[in-house]
C-alpha cells in the first residue's frame, strides 16, 4: 500500500492492575452512589407529600381550597418521579392535558345544555366518542407517544370526567377550575423539590452510561482476546463471563436510553447541558455501540466452539496482528469515551479513520497466506470466522469515530490538548 501519510500511534497494551483497579473502584463508588440517591429521592417524595398534605391539615389553607386538595395530593403521588426531567416531563403533561381536557369538556358541556334533554345526552355521548377515538389514536402515533402519552391519556380522563359530570353538576366551570388550581398546587411542589433539593438529571445520566460504554467495551475486546490466545480450556467458565455480561448490558440499553434521552429534553438549562442540546446523537451513538457489542458477544461464540482450531501454534500464527489490531481498537474506544465524558473534541475522526483502516489492511495481509494454505480445512474456516468479526469490529469502530465527531459539531466541544506531542501526526 502506497501513501505518503504516515500516522504513528502509540498504542497501550492492556490494561495496568492500576487502571482495573481503579475501574473497580468506580464500579464500587457507583453502585453506593445509586443507593444515596434512591434515598435521598424517597425523603424527597415524602417532604412533598408532607407539603400538600398541609392544604388539609391547616385551616386556612382547607377553608381555600377544599376538598380539592386531594387533586394536589394525587398530582404529587403520579407526578414525581426519580429524575427531574421525568417529573417536569410529566407534570407538563398532566397539566396540558388538564386543561385541554377540562376546558373542552366545559365548552361542549354548556353547550350540550341548551339542546334539551335529549338532544343533550346525544350531543355529549357524541362528543365523548368523537374526542376519545381521536385522542386514542392519537397516542399511537411514534412521534406523539415518546413524549406526549401520558397527556393524551390525562386528556382523555379530564374531558370524559368534566363532560359527564356537566350533565349532573351545577357551576362545572368553578368545579373545574379549583380542581385545576389544586393539581398546580400539587405540580408546584413537586418540581420545586425535584429542582431544588438534589436534583438527579437524566442529562447527566445518560451522558456518563453513553462514555462508560466505550471503556466497558474496549476492556471486553482485550479480555476475549487474551483468552482466546490462551487456550478454550484455561479459565474457560471465569475469565470471560465479566467481559460478557458487560457486552449484555451495554446491549440491553436501548430502552433505558431512549427513556433517558426523552427526559433529557424536559430538562431546564444546567451545567454545560443547554437548550436544544444534540440527544438523539447520543442515541445514535448508542446504536452503534451496541451493534459493536453483538461482534464482540460473537466472540465468545469462537471462544466456546467445538470447531475452533485447538492447535495452540495455529492460533500463535495470527496472533501479532489480531491482538495489535485489538490493542488499536481498545485505544480508540477509550479516547472517544473520554471525548464525550470531558466534552473535549479528540483527535480528527478523519485520522482515526484512517489509521483504523490500514490496520484492517495490515491484517487481511497478514493472514491473507495463511488462510490460502489451510481454507480447505476446519481450522481455516475458524480462523477466517475470527477474523471476519474482529475486521467487522473494526469497521463499526471506524462508524463510532464519525459520529462522535459529528456529536462534538453540534455539540460545540473545544479541542482538547493532546497528552502525547508525537501521538497523532
Amino acid at each position: 500500500m502506497n501513501s505518503e501519510t504516515v500516522i504513528a500511534v502509540q498504542i497501550q497494551d492492556g490494561v495496568s492492575p492500576q487502571k482495573k483497579k481503579n475501574i473497580l473502584h468506580y464500579l464500587t463508588a457507583k453502585k453506593d452512589i445509586d443507593e444515596h440517591r434512591k434515598l435521598i429521592h424517597s425523603i424527597k417524595v415524602g417532604l412533598a407529600l408532607v407539603l400538600v398534605s398541609l392544604l388539609y391539615l391547616l385551616d386556612p389553607l382547607f377553608e381555600q381550597v377544599g376538598d380539592n386538595a386531594m387533586w394536589a395530593i394525587m398530582s404529587v403521588v403520579v407526578v414525581f418521579e426519580f429524575y427531574a426531567g421525568a417529573t417536569l416531563g410529566k407534570g407538563m403533561n398532566r397539566g396540558i392535558g388538564t386543561v385541554l381536557g377540562g376546558g373542552l369538556g366545559c365548552f361542549v358541556a354548556i353547550l350540550a345544555q341548551n339542546l334539551g334533554k335529549t338532544g343533550q345526552a346525544s350531543a355529549i355521548g357524541m362528543s365523548v366518542f368523537i374526542f376519545g377515538v381521536a385522542a386514542t389514536y392519537t397516542r399511537l402515533v411514534p412521534s406523539i407517544k415518546k413524549r406526549y402519552d401520558y397527556g393524551a391519556m390525562v386528556f382523555i380522563l379530564t374531558f370524559n370526567l368534566v363532560v359527564v359530570s356537566g350533565v349532573r353538576a351545577e357551576k362545572i366551570i368553578k368545579i373545574g377550575l379549583d380542581r385545576l388550581s389544586a393539581i398546580c398546587m400539587g405540580f408546584t411542589v413537586c418540581v420545586s423539590t425535584s429542582l431544588l433539593i438534589f436534583p438527579v438529571w437524566a442529562s447527566d445520566e445518560l451522558h456518563c452510561s453513553t462514555a462508560s460504554k466505550f471503556n466497558k467495551l474496549a476492556c471486553s475486546i482485550e479480555g476475549f482476546l487474551e483468552e482466546y490466545f490462551q487456550g478454550i480450556e484455561e479459565n474457560k467458565d471465569n475469565q470471560s463471563e465479566t467481559s460478557f455480561n458487560a457486552c449484555k448490558s451495554v446491549l440491553h440499553s436501548k430502552s433505558t436510553d431512549e427513556s433517558l434521552a426523552n427526559f433529557a429534553r424536559w430538562e431546564p438549562w444546567h451545567g454545560k447541558f443547554g437548550f436544544s442540546y444534540p440527544w438523539h446523537k447520543y442515541l445514535q451513538t448508542g446504536d452503534s455501540l451496541r451493534d459493536l457489542a453483538a461482534s464482540i458477544i460473537s466472540l465468545k461464540g469462537c471462544l466456546q466452539s467445538h470447531q475452533q482450531p485447538s492447535s495452540v501454534p495455529l492460533r500463535q500464527s495470527i496472533k501479532k496482528p489480531c491482538e495489535a489490531v485489538a490493542s488499536l481498537l481498545a485505544f480508540t474506544l477509550r479516547e472517544l469515551g473520554d471525548s464525550i465524558i470531558h466534552m473535549k473534541r479528540c483527535h480528527p475522526a478523519v485520522l482515526v479513520v484512517a489509521k483504523l483502516q490500514l490496520s484492517r489492511l495490515e491484517l487481511s495481509e497478514a493472514v491473507l497466506p495463511h488462510m490460502l494454505r489451510v481454507i480447505s480445512d476446519d481450522d481455516g474456516f475458524a480462523i477466517a470466522g475470527f477474523i471476519f468479526l474482529l475486521m467487522e469490529m473494526v469497521k463499526v469502530v471506524e462508524k463510532l469515530a464519525k459520529e462522535v465527531e459529528e456529536l462534538a459539531d453540534y455539540a460545540g466541544f473545544p479541542t482538547q490538548q493532546l497528552k502525547h506531542a508525537d501521538l497523532w501526526q
